[in-house]
């Protein structure tokens, strides 16, 4: 609605008329993750998604569950990382968070939002050898399903940089589904 409020033009809003906020979509999430294509880890090991995680509630969460020291994610490795930053700079609630990709998936799980569909702005859990939530050794975001066996993925820590890639969907043990607008 447009209010007529004189010397304020037609699109001011009086002050007592709530601000609507957006409620990030997939495609924000996408857009987002997308824009970091070619970052890469320093010779150290880590990136700017180590040093983000690091100052997070849920380093801390990951240390007192499995111990160690808040520093070991420093060069750790940084996929799911990678997707709990795109979660929390998007915005977007319901996406979870850790550095432990089982425990992520376990997360969704127990929030009821996992399933076997690849849709965009899923975090899609990935494992090489097998062996279901457990042998989990990999996290990105889908981008697309191809229809043909395969997705695309957006993804850290995969060549040691963040990349698009095409997936066999026979390596996906499943997905979580992010609360988006």
């Amino acid at each position: 609605m447009q209010w007529p409020i004189p010397g304020r033009g037609l699109d001011a809003r009086p002050k007592d008329e709530p601000k609507v906020q957006k409620v990030p979509t997939a495609a924000d999430a996408l857009k987002l993750a997308v824009s970091q294509v070619g970052t890469t880890e320093t010779a150290a090991g880590g990136t700017k998604y180590n040093q983000w995680f690091m100052s997070t509630p849920f380093a801390k969460r990951g240390v007192q569950r499995d111990g160690g020291a808040i520093s070991d994610y420093a060069d750790a490795s940084w996929c799911d990382m990678f997707v709990t930053w795109v979660g929390a700079q998007a915005g977007i609630k319901g996406i979870g968070g850790d550095a432990f990709t089982p425990e992520h998936a376990r997360w969704f799980k127990q929030q009821g939002r996992w399933g076997s569909a690849p849709k965009p702005g899923a975090v899609v859990f990935f494992s090489w050898s097998g062996g279901g939530i457990d042998g989990i050794d990999h996290v990105g975001l889908v981008i697309k399903d191809n229809h043909n066996g395969t997705i695309q993925t957006v993804e850290g820590n995969t060549d040691n940089a963040v990349r698009i890639r095409t997936r066999s969907t026979d390596q996906v043990v499943g997905y979580g589904y992010p609360q988006y607008g």
